[in-house]
């Protein structure tokens, strides 16, 4: 591949899982890379805002915010009136699928950025999901990436109209823990304290440090021996 051009687009939520996957995706030769982030109704812009520092400052060729507005289904503490959980300890988080979740989001984000690949024609999508240390969502599972890579290779003109030129859906912290994240981060030079992964901030922007994101970050952060960026309230 020397000399030649090896664009991928990378799914980025400004939370340390899609940021450590971007600066994979940039160490692994992809060049150049396009950030995709999605403004969906959540409940806050901070994570957008770290999404944008990000990509700045990791060279990214294209930053895009695509609005699309999934409060209309709601059903979700991130999409919904719903209280966002807090201080759930271990037996909580693994009784089931989590409030939370947010029904086909990564679904959608994919598909988004499946189409801004064949028209780009990119053909490596990057995307933070990871199946150890997760909230229990079921569109992070191995099983959902693969089925949704063969949709994508059925699916297009880009990947239909040149046999034995396939799309594929990179997912390099799938297996790796949080800690094991945050440490590779860390040797690619990823500044954590660009990023944001709380559920329920305050006014300031400042982690609440209960939800089940910032506990996964800060336990994250604990066990890899790295110091915590985070501005908690």
């Amino acid at each position: 591949m020397a000399g030649k051009e090896l664009p991928g687009i990378v799914l980025s939520s400004g939370g340390l899982d899609s940021t450590t996957c971007l600066a994979i995706a940039r160490a692994e030769g992809f060049s150049p890379i396009y950030s995709l982030s999605f403004d969906y109704g959540q409940r806050h812009g901070n994570e957008l805002a770290a999404a944008a520092a990000v990509a700045q400052a990791m060279g990214a060729a294209e930053h895009r915010v695509i609005r699309i507005d999934l409060r209309q289904f709601g059903k979700s503490a991130l999409t919904d009136a719903i209280d966002v959980p807090k201080d759930r300890d271990k037996s909580e988080k693994s009784a089931g699928i989590p409030i939370t979740y947010v029904p086909a989001r990564n679904t959608i984000f994919l598909s988004y950025a499946l189409a801004w690949a064949e028209v780009l024609n990119v053909r490596d999508v990057f995307i933070g999901v990871n199946a150890i240390d997760y909230s229990g969502y079921p569109d992070c599972r191995p099983e959902y990436i693969a089925a949704f890579e063969a949709l994508a290779n059925l699916a297009t003109k880009m990947t239909t109209s040149s046999p034995g030129k396939r799309l594929s859906i990179h997912t390099p912290l799938i297996k790796l823990s949080k800690a094991q994240i945050i440490r590779r981060g860390v040797e690619l030079g990823v500044d954590f304290s660009l990023t944001h992964s709380c559920y329920d901030p305050d006014e300031s922007g400042a982690a609440c440090g209960r939800c089940d994101s910032c506990i996964l970050r800060k336990k994250g952060f604990a066990e890899a021996g790295v110091p915590d960026p985070t501005r908690y309230a």
